[in-house]
């Protein structure tokens, strides 16, 4: 297989593609399929006039937005707002939740759309910002979260699911630690939507972020946040929202007060497919076959002469992402072998999450190359990239 990989096509239709922690691909059949039926058939405004069309258009929207609720357990379906994508969710939590003299605790694990808003909430608003690190199995210590709150403390907010190492926080000791000091509690969920389940009553989540595009099985340029009751979100934003047009602020009450303008309506569409999709298979079950897989590439690289892992010992806590380096090489190099001659697909660098490279110990040699694992992913891709990552460590021994 490996040499009918380098001497073949290296079409997309050979194509192995392992950077599903940077987006699902392919996405289902269906997803593609709804996209391309509901636009030519509903793609207007929704809700802004009373003609049919429109009120169908809205209808789609009023749904998926209560399938959301629902998939995160959430009570009122307005209070999931939708957003362009994680970072455009996590960048109106982190705005419109913190003011001037306020204090923040995150971690170490978080991407850049957590950590540059609060960088320049620090910069330009005096906001004090705590750094949790992760321990050497890749997990942050509730207890050293409880040990930085402070009276002024206003937001806790984590990397649910790491998208270097994999590792899935424990959210709901946190959770409960943020609700007996009354500190607001927001995840990124980026990562882990679509991947395990996240029930925000009994993770004691306040605010969940997400995206559209990962793990949910929908397209870009959609995603999302849910807001529970008692949590207020300040709009830093203002434009139109097709109802009460004469009100001169923008509206106050959700899913309005974090909507802005006309949505991504074929985004929506495509969500909607994606979450029917992963419903009628069962989370469970696309979890359990991405770890099988996940497992077995874990193995096979644990036994090369020449390849670290990082924080992959336990794969209990985990999602479907593996990260490594092949001694003596850079990352990107790797990842331009396994891309130009073995048709691999994988990811390379410092995955936009600068700090845990810092704390790896890997940003001085470019990051890592990291495997995202998929729901159409199969054993033979994997055994594939065990072949490929093998000869690559025997070509770096020689050289």
């Amino acid at each position: 297989m490996i040499s009918q990989l380098k001497q073949g096509d290296t079409g997309m239709e050979n194509l192995i593609y392992l950077d599903n922690g940077a987006t699902s691909y392919p996405k289902p059949d269906e997803v593609y399929t709804f996209m391309d039926s509901f636009y030519r058939s509903f793609g207007v405004n929704p809700g802004r006039s009373g003609y049919d069309l429109c009120m169908e258009t809205g209808a789609l929207v009023d749904t998926t937005r209560k399938m959301l609720a629902d998939f995160f357990n959430g009570n009122d379906p307005n209070r999931l707002c939708f957003s362009y994508n994680s970072t455009d969710a996590l960048n109106l939590i982190i705005f419109g939740m913190l003011k001037q003299g306020d204090h923040a605790i995150t971690t170490t694990l978080e991407h850049n759309p957590v950590l540059r808003p609060l960088y320049h909430q620090n910069k330009f608003n005096d906001v004090a910002v705590d750094y949790i690190p992760f321990d050497a199995n890749g997990f942050v210590e509730p207890d050293d979260i409880k040990q930085k709150i402070k009276a002024n403390t206003r937001l806790v907010i984590v990397n649910h699911a790491s998208n270097v190492i994999g590792t899935i926080q424990p959210v709901e000791a946190i959770g409960r630690i943020c609700r007996e000091y009354g500190v607001p509690f927001a995840i990124d969920a980026s990562q882990s939507a679509g991947k395990i389940p996240i029930d925000i009553e009994q993770l004691h989540i306040d605010v969940v972020a997400f995206t559209g595009h990962k793990s949910l099985l929908g397209p870009t340029g959609i995603g999302g946040l849910y807001v529970s009751e008692g949590v207020n979100i300040r709009h830093t934003r203002a434009g139109g929202t097709g109802v009460r047009s004469a009100d001169r602020m923008h509206l106050e009450e959700y899913p309005y007060r974090l909507e802005y303008g006309t949505g991504n309506i074929v985004g929506i569409a495509g969500l909607h497919a994606g979450l029917k999709w992963i419903t009628e298979r069962g989370i469970d079950s696309i979890h359990h076959h991405e770890m099988k897989l996940t497992r077995m590439l874990r193995d096979g690289l644990s036994e090369l002469d020449g390849v670290s892992l990082h924080c992959q010992d336990d794969l209990v806590d985990h999602i479907g992402v593996i990260s490594f380096n092949i001694d003596g090489m850079e990352a990107l190099n790797t990842g331009t072998l396994l891309d130009g001659e073995y048709n691999i697909a994988c990811r390379t660098g410092l995955h936009c999450a600068p700090l845990v490279h810092d704390q790896l110990g890997t940003a001085q040699i470019g990051g890592s190359v990291r495997i995202g694992i998929g729901p159409f992913n199969i054993e033979d891709h994997i055994k594939t990239a065990i072949e490929a990552i093998a000869e690559i460590v025997d070509f770096q021994k020689k050289k």
